[in-house]
């Protein structure tokens, strides 16, 4: 999936913030993968897997929202690995992201539960806050 704009469209099913999260976990991680920004409309180096997309959501959500993650992500509508499909898809079919042959919808199913991925698994990183100067 290569990144894109995001359009204004009749069939959202989600909130507007929910899919520029998702084009913003996107490019989070292909800057993670270290894969290039694409040359072209045909170029696929920059593509990432679903479940690249979605392990990449997770870090760029709790790095952004702490432990309100879960919480922000519920308000748009996100409740599952599978809405994170969804608003994949959507963006696809409105010509707004890129897919291959191999990327399917099924490939974002079930693929970790958001209680435990935002609340349960959630870590406090307090290196910074003790770190003497």
């Amino acid at each position: 999936m290569q990144k894109t704009a995001i359009r204004s469209g009749p069939r959202k099913r989600f909130h507007d913030d929910a899919y520029r999260f998702v084009v913003e976990a996107l490019h989070f991680s292909q800057q993670r993968l270290n894969r290039p920004r694409p040359q072209s409309a045909d170029d696929e180096s920059a593509h990432i897997t679903g479940q690249e997309l979605l392990a990449g959501l997770r870090e760029y959500a709790s790095r952004t929202f702490g432990m309100l993650a879960g919480t922000v992500l519920r308000s748009w509508g996100i409740r599952t690995t599978d809405d994170v499909g969804r608003i994949v898809f959507e963006l696809i079919d409105r010509g707004e992201m890129k897919k291959t042959d191999r990327d399917q919808l099924s490939d974002f199913a079930h693929a970790y539960d958001f209680d435990e991925a935002f609340i349960e698994d959630y870590v406090i990183d307090t290196q910074q806050a003790f770190k003497r100067t």
